[in-house]
């Protein structure tokens, strides 16, 4: 029974709101970035214009104190200053003033913009800095910011008063005014395009996850209640890549599920047998009876045996169905075959022959291809009379390994049911095996990227069972080649204790 899926935690930012913010924080973080630098770049560019327009204002001034009135030179600096001050063309955001012996005494006949003298230390502050040459500063007290220039007018010859200056200014508040207003447009401008950013991302994020979020809608119902759930994948882009990759976890999880089932009825069907028997006859059994319990004993250790190895199979098969079944190296298949040829003939009612051998090489485990030729060939003295031929072809990119009895065959319709886990033909009853032998031999195939099949031999009868592995290159270097005659043979191992087909109930 499947568990509800966790709630998420409250309080928390959804993946929607991230990525809306994140988009938001960037792009204001990229507007302020730009408004700034175009702002100080345009500040820059208007307080040195003020400072050129002053430059020219000065060159100005020159000129006219150098032209005189009319063909003759001025009589004195004050009617110089007189004329400098009314004839300087005004310009916005500026003020003009004449000076003479440190106070404010001339004015522009026109009303300008900035009244010099609406700040009582303006002059006082301009007569102290300027010592005889023209100077460009600013000042920046009593409320105001002024850049100004002040020029001194001297006139040769002039008669008293001689210490005169011309003085303009420029306020650079006004000045600043215009690309303040523009700045002030821009941040508007700007809030909207974040609230318009905002809005487009929340948008296209919702759609954008609305795949993720049935995502984790399904991933709650297949939590909840079963595995038959699919996503839809829609699309070609990277969700619906994901979504296929789930539907593909999915399936190998239905298919574990299912394979798990399926082994806990088989593994439940196969160990019930043995423990009933057991339990039947030691009820039955008479204690006072020698021989009797005996007899009991001998039936209970072979079940129990025969229980150790059915364990000991299923161990082996659950290896192989792990994250690391194999240790592939590159090896000589006509020398493995020789060697387990003469291993085969180590067991108990086993002759065993070599057919052909190709000199090849493929990339296998040698002790799993090992352990399922032996369990081949143990298959073969059960139930094709031992008498056996061993070999190995080439066909195409691919390598046969073949193990061929003289028995009476597989029926054809059971070639493919006898690999199948606890699978046990009719001549099976009474021999104790455990139904996993040639299950285990297909693993170990599947596990090389294999099958394993059986079928009729080209010539003659019984079965020819035959792995296939795909084959590497057959330049590969040796790395599994042994002499044969230094292989110690194994002692024969015991064939299954037969039991009296009357002492085995069926189910």
């Amino acid at each position: 029974m499947g568990t509800a899926p966790a709630s998420a935690p409250g309080g928390g930012w959804t993946v929607r709101t991230r990525i809306v913010v994140v988009i938001t924080v960037v792009a204001a973080i990229g507007l302020m970035s730009v408004g700034a630098a175009v702002y100080l770049v345009e500040r820059t560019r208007i307080l040195a214009a003020v400072d050129t327009r002053l430059e020219a204002a000065l060159e100005s001034a020159r000129a006219l104190v150098a032209a005189g009135n009319g063909e003759a030179a001025w009589p004195s600096s004050t009617e110089a200053l007189e004329a400098t001050v009314t004839r300087i063309s005004p310009d916005d955001n500026t003020g003009a003033l004449g000076v003479i012996d440190g106070v404010a005494a001339l004015i522009p006949g026109v009303p300008l913009d900035v009244d010099l003298q609406s700040a009582p230390g303006f002059v006082p502050h301009v007569t102290s800095v300027t010592q005889g040459d023209p100077v460009i500063g600013t000042y920046a007290e009593e409320g105001v910011a002024w850049r100004y220039l002040a020029a001194p007018i001297a006139v040769e010859g002039s008669p008293p008063p001689s210490a005169v200056m011309f003085i303009t200014a420029y306020d650079l508040e006004g000045e600043l005014a215009e690309i303040d207003d523009a700045a002030r447009v821009y941040l508007l401008a700007a809030a909207i395009a974040l609230i318009v950013i905002a809005a487009s991302a929340g948008l296209v994020a919702a759609r954008l996850l609305q795949p993720l979020r049935r995502m984790r809608e399904t991933a709650a119902r297949v939590s909840a209640r079963s595995l038959a759930e699919r996503l839809p994948v829609e699309g070609n882009d990277d969700v619906s890549a994901l979504a296929a990759t789930m539907n593909d976890m999915l399936d190998r999880l239905d298919s574990a599920l299912g394979a798990q089932r399926t082994l806990l009825s088989d593994v439940g069907h196969e160990l019930k047998t043995p423990v009933t028997i057991v339990s039947g006859h030691l009820d039955v059994m008479d204690v006072e009876d020698p021989s009797d319990v005996r007899s009991t004993r001998d039936l209970a250790l072979d079940e129990l045996a025969r229980m150790g190895r059915l364990v000991q199979d299923l161990t082996q098969e659950a290896a192989l169905r792990g994250p690391s079944p194999l240790r592939l190296e590159s090896t000589d298949m006509a020398a493995l075959v020789e060697q387990v040829a003469v291993k085969v003939r180590g067991i108990e009612g086993a002759t065993v022959r070599l057919g052909p051998v190709a000199p090849v090489h493929a990339l296998i485990d040698r002790a799993r291809i090992t352990q399922a030729l032996l369990q081949l060939a143990q298959n073969g003295v059960n139930h094709g009379g031992g008498d056996l031929v061993l070999g190995v072809r080439r066909r195409g990119e691919m390598l046969e390994l073949f193990v061929r009895d003289h028995g009476p065959g597989v029926p054809v319709d059971q070639r493919e049911r006898v690999f199948e886990r606890f699978h046990r033909g009719a001549a099976d009853e009474g021999r104790g095996g455990t139904g996993l032998g040639l299950n285990i031999v297909a693993a170990i195939a599947d596990n090389h990227g294999g099958t394993a099949t059986v079928g009729s031999p080209a010539n003659g009868p019984g079965a020819e069972f035959v792995l296939t592995v795909p084959l590497v290159s057959d330049t590969s270097p040796v790395t599994a080649s042994a002499p044969t005659a230094s292989i110690p043979i194994p002692p024969r191992p015991p064939l299954p204790r037969r039991t009296p087909a009357h002492d085995r109930p069926e189910d």
